[in-house]
């Protein structure tokens, strides 16, 4: 039986690249992570009709299981597998099948409100939040929805307008300042090789006890969160420069986001 010893939320609007963050922190020891991808825990609407499902507001929290994904989390983090549900964002429902999860030394848990719930932020070793540009992410989102989903063109602008953006900001936004790792633009390389060299340590141990990154790279300490902090500061300086830092802890000013955001 698999024990998680480290636990990541990867938190960030529609587009943000949470997905792709995930896969490049993960690809490398994919045998030893489990992704959870939040899309997988909205509410089951088979009672519905596909008119109403297609009108519900996938971008408010209210749209989530949250006892189930609770339970799955601390399950999987007590060595338990779990059948997780699979969603299908053509019918706008969970499919009749489940998938058989089993627990391994890294849980990704991945989702627009990834940090938004208080009782799974307690579960999380280190918080991710992928700040993109909201006009990347409204064209992102576009081509993700007309393309690989089949959506026309109208109603996904129509959505993102009275849903999504307004959701973002109000709920999705706010939870950047739960952050230990801003990760700027989706995919800035600096702060991706950090994470992804915490979660390869993280492989390569069976204690639970939690890493940081030091001088001399990823070092063991008693700590529960990651702190980011002397490596790499000459870089983050850098960025602060050209105003792209992402790691100072005073970016954490609601003033100062981007409003944008899931299904």
């Amino acid at each position: 039986m698999t024990i998680p010893s480290f636990v990541v939320g990867i938190a960030g609007g529609t587009g943000a690249g949470k997905t792709t963050v995930a896969r490049e922190i993960t690809e490398e020891a994919a045998d030893a992570v489990t992704r959870i991808p939040m899309d997988n825990y909205y509410e089951d609407l088979s009672h519905m009709d596909f008119e109403e499902r297609a009108e519900v507001n996938y971008d408010h929290p209210s749209a989530f299981e949250w006892d189930l994904l609770r339970e799955h989390m601390d399950a999987l983090l007590s060595g338990q597998s779990i059948e997780m549900p699979q969603y299908d964002f053509e019918i706008h429902n969970r499919k009749d099948e489940t998938l058989t999860v089993e627990p391994t030394d890294v849980i990704v848990l991945e989702g627009i409100f990834a940090l938004y719930d208080e009782e799974l932020n307690e579960m999380l070793d280190i918080r991710v939040y992928v700040e993109t540009d909201a006009d990347v992410r409204i064209l992102r989102r576009i081509e993700r929805d007309v393309v690989d989903r089949g959506r026309d063109l109208e109603g996904v602008i129509d959505q993102y307008l009275s849903t999504v953006k307004p959701m973002h900001e109000q709920f999705v936004a706010p939870t950047k300042k739960r952050a230990d790792l801003i990760i700027p633009e989706g995919a800035n390389a600096v702060a991706v090789n950090l994470l992804e060299e915490k979660v390869r340590a993280e492989t390569y141990t069976d204690s639970g006890s939690a890493w940081t990154l030091g001088e001399e790279g990823v070092e063991r300490e008693e700590t529960e969160r990651l702190a980011v902090a002397s490596a790499g500061e000459a870089e983050r300086e850098s960025r602060d420069a050209d105003g792209r830092t992402s790691t100072d802890p005073d970016d954490a000013d609601p003033e100062k986001w981007n409003s944008e955001s899931a299904e």
